[in-house]
């Protein structure tokens, strides 16, 4: 499968870069402030915390859905603030993203879903029907290639997500609970997934509440109470699955 064969190495700068940075809403308080990070290419980390600690404001700001409010953002070594419209675009497609509303196409069928950012960059129709179908039967969707999406379970929607998110290959993977809505053999399937491309090369942040899952795979967490981020080490892999950070 091409999605998993290995590219030309190229010249990496860090995906992600935060300094200083805050974020709030109008007049409202800070979500988060004085925050600074750096993640570089080949890397994957978890993004723990309560509800309302400001993991998903965090996301939105790496997916150029927000500005900070202070600080500096920058994105394969672009400052996101004082980049064109037009650069901003460039950025977001070297990106894959993952909703917690999935964002599907109701219209378009499972199979064209996931095929769309491989089509709007003009990816040969031969190398499209190799990949998606491979991606899809990588994720268990094999046999609803034709269904639309209100037909399709939560979970089986989340999965349909998740492929159209990594089918390009994107440098940067942000994952707002990917696994939320399946059950523990395919979040574990899933999460092999994302560690198979961050082994390829992506940056890759994982956002979810599922302590069970942070467990089985050996990768640190950025974990954010109160607005504050601190960076904690992997744990030890469960013994069951043999998970490691690649």
């Amino acid at each position: 499968m091409a999605l998993f064969r290995s590219k030309t190495k190229e010249s990496e700068s860090d995906p992600v870069q935060l300094e200083g940075v805050s974020l709030r809403y109008g007049n409202s308080p800070d979500i988060f402030s004085d925050l600074s990070l750096t993640l570089p290419a080949r890397s994957l980390h978890f993004l723990t915390g309560p509800s309302g600690a400001g993991k998903t404001s965090l996301l939105s700001l790496l997916y150029l859905a927000n500005l900070p409010s202070n600080g500096q953002v920058r994105l394969f070594g672009h400052d996101v603030a004082k980049t064109s419209r037009a650069k901003r675009t460039t950025i977001r497609r070297q990106l894959g993203a993952v909703f917690q509303d999935f964002r599907l196409l109701d219209h378009m069928s499972v199979f064209d879903n996931v095929a769309l950012p491989l089509r709007v960059t003009g990816t040969p129709e031969t190398a499209v029907q190799e990949n998606v179908s491979e991606l899809l039967r990588w994720v268990g969707l094999e046999g609803l290639f034709d269904a639309l999406p209100p037909v399709l379970s939560g979970g089986q929607k989340q999965r349909v997500a998740i492929a159209r998110a990594v089918v390009t290959r994107p440098k940067l993977i942000i994952a707002d609970e990917p696994t939320g809505n399946v059950d523990d053999a395919i979040a574990e399937r899933l999460m092999q997934l994302f560690v198979e491309l961050h082994k390829l090369g992506a940056c890759v942040i994982v956002a979810t509440h599922n302590e069970r899952l942070v467990e089985r795979f050996a990768f640190p967490r950025l974990h954010m109470e109160r607005g504050v981020m601190s960076v904690l080490p992997a744990k030890s892999p469960s013994p069951s699955t043999g998970a490691q950070a690649g």
